[in-house]
This record gives structure tokens, sequence and C-alpha cells, in this order.
């Protein structure tokens, strides 16, 4: 019979802090590693595109955050279906951290893929199924944060949370297979890690070391994020007390 203690131990605020602070470090310094590395090699020692130049050179910031903003809208989709059906209330942490972040990237992958699209296409903006889609998941991510600040009971709004974010989720396969199943500007996907990669090795491989980085850097400062929640939240609980306490001694 399989144990399932782990799976309730995560939702305990007092063992995520405490876990959570021994994986921080990890994940910060892995990637500060991974981005220095990548972005050296990327923008300074990768070859230049035989057709596009050195202007092929955003998607080492424009496929990593492409990536990481579905993932994350994935993610938030996982969150909300433990904290419904498993009412584990630390799912709606996570769920409401990890919203703004995935915003950001979102929108870093539109403006990064506007500045690509004018040398390209000639024009910043088209209503290109990839983009337009990809501009949905924005106004999902939006829509996350809106209604948990929006809502003042906060069960209310981390059921409301999780039920949109569940619905929205299907916007990711049509953001995967757009290109595929319209007629569209964009390319196919230039990165996989399963599929021969569709570019020399000196450049996929500084690609990789970015996507890579940017999940740790989501990794680090969604723990972060987290950690300050679960002290706001648990700021009357005694570990709390204790543990703000022992920080406060520790600083003297």
């Amino acid at each position: 019979m399989m144990n399932w203690t782990w799976f309730h131990k995560l939702g305990s605020p007092k063992w995520f802090y405490a876990i959570s602070g021994r994986w921080l470090p990890c994940l910060a310094v892995a990637a500060a590693l991974l981005l220095l590395t990548g972005t050296v090699w990327g923008l300074a020692f990768a070859p230049p595109d035989y057709q596009q130049g050195n202007s092929f050179r955003i998607i080492y910031i424009h496929v990593p955050a492409a990536f990481l903003a579905q993932s994350v809208y994935v993610m938030l989709a996982v969150a909300g279906v433990v904290g419904l059906v498993w009412k584990i209330k630390l799912a709606d942490v996570a769920l409401q951290q990890a919203a703004p972040i995935g915003a950001w990237m979102t929108a870093v992958a539109l403006i990064t893929g506007a500045v690509w699209g004018k040398p390209t296409w000639g024009t910043y903006w088209v209503w290109d199924a990839r983009l337009t889609s990809m501009l949905i998941l924005l106004f999902l991510y939006f829509g996350i944060i809106a209604l948990g600040q929006a809502i003042s009971n906060r069960d209310s709004a981390a059921k409301a949370c999780a039920v949109l974010a569940i619905v929205g989720v299907v916007n990711i396969p049509i953001i995967k297979y757009s290109v595929e199943w319209w007629n569209t500007l964009h390319q196919p996907a230039t990165f996989s890690v399963i599929e021969k990669p569709a570019m020399p090795m000196e450049m996929w491989l500084p690609l990789l070391l970015m996507v890579l980085g940017f999940y740790c850097f989501f990794g680090a400062v969604l723990l972060l994020r987290m950690r300050l929640e679960v002290l706001r939240r648990e700021a009357r609980s005694s570990w709390v007390k204790a543990e703000v306490k022992a920080q406060v001694e520790g600083a003297r």
C-alpha cells in the first residue's frame, strides 16, 4: 500500500517553511549560474543565424519565457485541483503566488516576440493564432490575480481562482499546437528536449541552459513568495512567532 505521508506533509505550512528554506539557496545559486552562462554563451559566442543574423539571439529570452509562462499556468491548474479535491490550503498559496510570475513571463514572451517580429515579419503584432492564444493566457493570469484580490473571503477566493485556473488550462494545448492546426506566421517549435534540435548544437546548448535557468529562477522566486505568504497567513501560530523571534535574535 502506497504511503501518502509525504503528500500530506506538503500541506503543512510549518513543514513547507522548513524544507523550502533548504531548497531556496540551491535554486537561487543554480539560477544565477545557469542564466549567467547561458546569456554570455548565447549573446557573445553562439554563431549568428544564417537567415536572421544576430536578431535570432532574442530567442534566449523569448523561448524560456514562453515555456515558463505555459508551464506556470499548468502548475496553477494542478494546484487548483489539489486545493479543491484535497482541501490543502498550501495549494492556494502556491496558486496565488505563482500567478504574478506567470503573468510577467507571458508579458516578457509577448514583448520579446514583438521585438523579434518587427525585423522578421515587418510588424510588431499580427493576429496570429500563437500570438492571440498567448495574449489570452495573459488575460487569464490577470483574471486569477484580480479574483484573488477582489474576493475578501479567503476560501471563496481560493475556490474561484482554482476553477478559473482549471478551466483556462484548455488554452495551453491551443498555444502549443496552434502552429500545426492553423496557418500561422509563427515558426514551429525551436526548442524540444525529446526531438532532434532544429538548430546547431552550439546554438541549442545555451538555449537549454537559459530554459533551465528560467525554471530555477521561477522555483526560487516562488518559494520566496510562498514563504512570505505562509508567514503572513500563519502569523498567529506559535511556530511562526518562534521563527520570527529566532530571526530577530539572530540578527542582533
